[in-house]
């Protein structure tokens, strides 16, 4: 990266759980073991204690609030940039970037921070979104991404996009991995429903778009052929959406699938939940930006069955094509999952989405644009 330390600071609505927060979190890890600042402006959440202890800064502003009195934060943010020295801007969703691009355009040419921005998603096409194609350098975290960029915004300069997966530590989710004695007991004590099942786990937050009711869909469909599964639903809803938990356990109930499926809510032991599973999931309505369960499955060895569309179709193309299956198609999920549970082929190990890599290719896109506008 660049020969001097750099101050980057990065924006984003707040930093509770999901691949956006994560992905903060990793950077700032990166930064900060490179030897460089970094610094986070966010309303805050249950991650900013992990993002402290790794040695980043923190500091509350909700920039991604809805409101019209949001606009205000643009002198504080403009004024937060200024006493901090930042070199690097990196906004990683929308209204936050807004905020930040009004924030910077105040500050002289010669003295205004380098502006990134990571497409997260395929945002709806309209001005509103126009802002996350606005970086000096655009990141986009999949193959997916990038086709969307260029697809929706044709005027975007091909030279200011470049693609970085997002990426898993190998080291973290080691292909085999098994759980310590002692929480394989615990888990099996408390999970006695699970003895003699095939275990089957949809990981994913509790959001309409995340395939929770296919899943349960699907689980109709294997129960009623007589399989011996059993399904987990990990993830917790939204602290301000708790309906939609309350619909989906309705739905279990009236399936009359009570004893075959059951919702562990948000756990920090999920790497342990994949190692037990004989098949996970990403069944999810909408194509996913990336895919990050679908990877950390992958890399403990463990077979995924995903819809072929956005990343996670990208990632099992890639490296597991045993289990696409056509989007939308719960029947078709149900029988590729009895044939995964009859003849499984192996999970190569050694996969290309590394976090190494991913960090290590977005701190250089940082030391590039520092050291342009150095010369």
């Amino acid at each position: 990266m660049s020969g001097r330390p750099l101050t980057v600071l990065q924006l984003l609505p707040e930093m509770e759980v999901g691949g956006v927060e994560q992905g903060t979190l990793e950077i700032a890890e990166a930064l900060v073991a490179a030897g460089h600042r970094a610094l986070v402006v966010s309303a805050g959440g249950r991650l900013v204690p992990r993002l402290e202890a790794v040695g980043a800064r923190h500091f509350t502003l909700a920039i991604g609030r809805k409101r019209l009195a949001t606009l205000r934060l643009i002198r504080s943010l403009r004024t937060l940039i200024r006493a901090e020295k930042v070199d690097v801007v990196h906004a990683r969703s929308r209204l936050p970037a807004w905020i930040g691009y009004f924030a910077l355009r105040a500050i002289p040419a010669e003295q205004r921070p380098r502006w990134v921005t990571t497409v997260h998603g395929p945002y709806t096409v309209n001005r509103y979104s126009r802002i996350m194609m606005s970086g000096t350098r655009v990141i986009a975290i999949s193959s997916f991404i990038h086709e969307y960029i260029f697809r929706a915004w044709p005027t975007t300069r091909s030279d200011h996009v470049v693609i970085i997966p997002r990426g898993v530590d190998p080291a973290r989710y080691p292909w085999g991995h098994r759980p310590i004695d002692s929480w394989m007991s615990e888990w099996q004590t408390a999970h006695p429903e699970l003895r003699n099942r095939r275990v089957l786990c949809l990981p994913a937050r509790l959001t309409r778009w995340k395939g929770q009711q296919d899943f349960i869909e699907m689980m109709r469909l294997l129960v009623a052929q007589g399989l011996p599964v059993h399904g987990l639903i990990v993830g917790g809803p939204h602290p301000r959406k708790r309906e939609f938990e309350q619909e989906l356990k309705l739905l279990v109930q009236t399936y009359g699938l009570s004893e075959h499926v059951s919702f562990l809510g948000q756990r920090s032991d999920l790497r342990e939940i994949l190692s037990c599973a004989d098949i996970v999931y990403s069944l999810t309505r909408e194509p996913e930006a990336f895919g990050r369960t679908t990877i950390e499955a992958l890399s403990l060895g463990r077979p995924v069955i995903g819809y072929d569309h956005g990343g996670t179709g990208e990632i099992l193309r890639a490296v597991f094509p045993a289990g696409l299956v056509a989007p939308m198609s719960v029947a078709d999920a149900a029988k590729q999952t009895t044939t995964l549970l009859t003849a499984c082929p192996p999970v190569p190990r050694g996969l290309p989405y590394t976090l190494a890599r991913m960090q290590a290719e977005t701190l250089a896109v940082y030391a590039q644009l520092c050291d342009a506008s150095r010369r």
